[in-house]
């Protein structure tokens, strides 16, 4: 068994300001995947310049903390809505879904385009490339954090959380963060790279949506569970299943390869 590294959740406190590393990863995790992304832009062009990315980025911010802290109460504490409304403003302190920021960064993003006449799959593609950087950060301040803890194991790294019942955990949290966070992101990058697929709009997007279904869905049979909805399945793997038939329609559908921007 492993000794749970009992972190202060405050990174820094600068006089009344506390950085909590929560936020702070969340921060980290958006201007790497941010610059990462200008990066591939530049090396390996599709149709989106990097200036139009960098004027989403605030459009983006406020899809993902909105999104996600809305996803997080509808999907596991609706009850705050009329209990403690308040609470719902404690975006720090976690409580974060994927699911709704995913809704939230695609609400955004339609807005974005709109806007600025880009085409909507293009831009969903390389966001979608480094998304799972972003992914990582964040299940390591959930780590960080002691919340989202596995399930009971009797494997040599299982950890003892602090806000847990005293038995030995599946560090679940690290689980995520290695297969729907690294490992995505990897993979993601090389296909941007080495393939044409970047040219054909919606692909890489779709491949981000399938992996990281299967990666979620498979890291739930580790971590304990918020909410069952049907038998033994989870709501995180619930979520996944619409995500994989979207993802499987993107790579699929037919595609004209272009550079030329267009809104859809």
């Amino acid at each position: 068994m492993l000794t749970f590294p009992n972190i202060n959740p405050v990174a820094l406190e600068l006089g009344p300001l506390k950085i909590y590393w929560y936020g702070l990863a969340y921060m980290v995790g958006i201007l790497l995947a941010w610059k990462i992304a200008a990066a591939l832009i530049k090396n390996y062009p599709n149709n989106v310049e990097e200036k139009q990315l960098d004027d989403s980025i605030f459009w983006l911010i406020v899809g993902i903390v909105v999104g996600g802290r809305l996803g997080h109460v509808i999907f596991y504490t609706p009850h705050l809505f009329w209990t403690n409304p308040l609470e719902i403003l404690k975006t720090w302190q976690g409580g974060m879904s994927f699911h709704g920021g995913l809704v939230g960064v695609i609400i955004a993003l339609t807005l974005y385009v709109r806007r600025e006449q880009i085409k909507f799959l293009s831009i969903l593609d390389i966001i979608a490339c480094v998304t799972p950087l972003g992914l990582f950060f964040g299940r390591i301040a959930n780590f960080i954090n002691g919340e989202l803890w596995g399930r009971p194991t009797t494997v040599k790294w299982g950890m003892i959380f602090p806000y847990a019942d005293g038995l030995p955990r599946h560090p679940s949290q690290l689980y995520e963060a290695a297969t729907e966070g690294l490992l995505l992101f990897l993979l993601l990058v090389i296909v941007w790279a080495k393939t044409d697929l970047r040219h054909q709009p919606g692909r890489i997007a779709g491949l981000f949506g399938i992996g990281y279904a299967l990666a979620r869905s498979f890291c739930e049979l580790y971590r304990e569970p918020e909410i069952f909805v049907l038998g033994s399945l989870t709501i995180g793997q619930a979520l996944s299943i619409p995500l994989i038939g979207i993802g499987w329609f993107l790579v699929r559908r037919p595609v004209t390869p272009t550079n030329e921007p267009k809104n859809l």
